[in-house]
């Protein structure tokens, strides 16, 4: 019974999430419009998304790119330091990572510029 009861839960949970954020979206655009905002703001064509998604495929990349130079640079070393790979590992994985992800925020800003 309390196997059940947890996948149910969360399906209610989710459910209950987008239910009310698709419900304030619409409470806040019909007020919006009530007091004379223009309606064209909620078009989606406007929005450039093909930029959001390649940001997002540069960050995700970057990101997995360093966590695999993290654990090549950590290997690399406990080998041939002789220390415990474990700690080299994770605290390598996570710097390279961070590199990464603060490289794709440059790269960002440099796609940003480019596109005003």
């Amino acid at each position: 019974m309390d196997n059940t009861l947890i996948p149910i839960s969360f399906f209610l949970l989710v459910f209950g999430l987008v239910y009310l954020f698709l419900s304030i979206r619409n409470k806040e655009r019909l007020a919006l419009i009530e007091k004379g905002v223009d309606a064209s703001i909620f078009m989606k064509g406007n929005r450039n998304t093909a930029t959001v998604a390649r940001i997002i495929i540069l960050n995700v990349a970057l990101l997995l790119m360093g966590i695999g130079i993290g654990v090549s640079v950590a290997l690399f070393l406990s080998y041939y330091t002789g220390l415990r790979p474990a700690p080299l590992i994770l605290a390598a994985t996570f710097t390279m990572a961070g590199l990464g992800l603060l490289i794709g925020f440059y790269l960002t800003k440099k796609m940003d510029k480019k596109a005003s």
